[in-house]
């Protein structure tokens, strides 16, 4: 442990020392069984006498809060220790400061999303949003990560703000043959993840105070990041051909959205409406973010072509992540912006973090190139479709009476209407009782009042397990709603 003493401070050094070690036991940060600083050397550290240490350590054995072993050091003993007076002296506080700092007005009240639940907590796991991390391809990872790190594999450097040239290449390429996605290694920014990369391009673009449209319903998470920076967040509702273009707001100078797969709705975007969206975007000089979450995994129907395929003028930043297609522990995403945008992003992100972790962009580089990505991909989607397939044929039937199926051809997760005037909390803690975690629709509108309904995710949960799952959620759905 680091130790301090104020020579000019008015107390005795001696006494300093007492109560700076006996503070930091009594705070949990110095445990039974830790040893102490050696004498000469933590006389040495605070440039006083060997003597001063000792009277110190002394004191301590006597009140029993250390044990000395003669010739193997002192160690903190396993008995209770008081709290210390709180103005007793320097190191004896046993907890934080008072927090005299304030967070921003529009950060006031924040705190972190509530963690993923623990496999103890619940029997099935319908929420919407995860990947199975059972289907990870975890030899071949391993085989990679190994060649990355091998001695003499690389030679420690710093690495490239925008990701590792080898990465970009491989993501321009994968994206090309994968979506139709035009893209060249120099517009490839490699990110902690698609929310990194918004989070990059927004700052990139937005003076303070602009306007983002977002969809409404939609990723709540997104508008709770560009809140942050300082934008006004306007929400654009959703219908079955996606965001209604004709009621963005004019000002906006970025839209987000998701066109493949809407989240949460599932809706696709229409050809129409992507193209009304770009000769908008011409019209008001605007920035479209097209975040491509989940497309990987289609069930139904042939894609549309992205957004970025049909931008001839360089107004698209196309988002996307290894979260759904590899895991979510990768952290890795990129954007690929248009070339006024790359070098900017860039350097943003260098003032930031630097460069992304050189060693997992190695290995993922090589799962690019030998081509084990497109076959997980391929092992993942059939698993995937049957388990979709399971949660359509359920809501066609015995959930039917309750909940009402919206069009989806994609993703992790099938959203359907309660009715009206449900209570949607009542439905979820019903669910909960009978160990169903789920998620409610309602949560992710942020512009006008929710609609009730359940986001219902498959990503973790087998096919055979399902219709026990979907079972019980019948029961709960009777339990809170009735028959009728």
């Amino acid at each position: 442990m680091d130790l301090f003493i104020d020579a000019a401070g008015g107390r005795g050094l001696s006494e300093q020392l007492y109560e700076q070690i006996r503070g930091a036991i009594a705070a949990g940060r110095l445990r039974p069984g830790d040893q102490l600083p050696p004498s000469r050397d933590a006389a040495r550290q605070l440039g006083i006498s060997r003597h001063t240490v000792t009277t110190a350590y002394g004191r301590l054995v006597a009140e029993g809060f250390v044990s000395g072993r003669a010739g193997g050091g002192s160690f903190v003993a396993g008995l209770p220790v008081p709290e210390p007076d709180p103005g007793s002296g320097p190191g004896s506080r046993a907890g934080p400061a008072p927090a005299a700092v304030r967070p921003a007005r529009r950060f006031t009240g924040w705190t972190p999303a509530a963690g993923p639940l623990q496999p103890a907590e619940v029997r099935y796991n319908l929420r919407a949003g995860l990947a199975d991390p059972r289907l990870f391809p975890a030899g071949a990872w391993h085989k990679r990560d190994k060649t990355a790190v091998r001695p003499g594999g690389r030679p420690a450097a710093t690495g490239d703000p925008a990701g590792e040239p080898g990465l970009r290449l491989a993501i321009a390429r994968w994206i090309g043959r994968s979506r139709a996605v035009a893209a060249e290694a120099d517009t490839v920014v490699v990110t902690s993840g698609a929310q990194h990369a918004v989070d990059l391009v927004a700052r990139v673009l937005l003076e303070p105070g602009a306007t983002v449209a977002v969809e409404d319903p939609g990723y709540l998470p997104v508008v709770r990041l560009l809140r942050s920076l300082g934008a006004r967040v306007a929400g654009v509702p959703v219908d079955e051909q996606g965001l209604i273009v004709d009621q963005l707001p004019p000002a906006a100078r970025i839209v987000y959205l998701t066109p493949s797969h809407q989240y949460p709705l599932g809706a696709v975007l229409s050809m129409a409406r992507r193209r009304e969206l770009l000769a908008w975007a011409a019209r008001h000089d605007a920035a479209i973010i097209e975040d491509d979450y989940d497309s990987e995994f289609r069930h139904v129907d042939r894609p549309l072509e992205p957004i970025h395929r049909l931008d001839d003028s360089g107004r698209v930043v196309y988002v996307g992540s290894f979260s759904k297609v590899l895991s979510p522990e990768l952290r890795i995403g990129f954007a690929v912006a248009p070339p006024s945008l790359a070098g900017p992003v860039t350097a943003l992100r260098q003032l930031i973090d630097w460069h992304p972790p050189v060693l997992a962009q190695a290995a993922l580089t090589g799962l690019l190139e030998d081509g084990t990505i497109d076959r997980h991909l391929r092992r993942a989607g059939r698993i995937y479709t049957q388990r979709y397939q399971v949660v359509r044929a359920a809501l066609a039937g015995p959930l039917s009476p309750w909940l009402s199926a919206l069009p989806a051809q994609a993703g992790l997760h099938l959203t359907a209407l309660l009715p009206p005037a449900c209570d949607e909390e009542k439905v979820l803690t019903a669910a909960a009782a009978r160990g169903i975690a789920t998620t409610g629709l309602s949560q992710f509108f942020h512009a006008r009042p929710g609609r009730p309904g359940l986001v219902i995710g498959f990503g973790a949960t087998d096919a055979a397990v399902l219709p026990a799952a979907l079972a019980e959620l019948s029961d709960a759905l009777d339990a809170a709603l009735g028959s009728g």
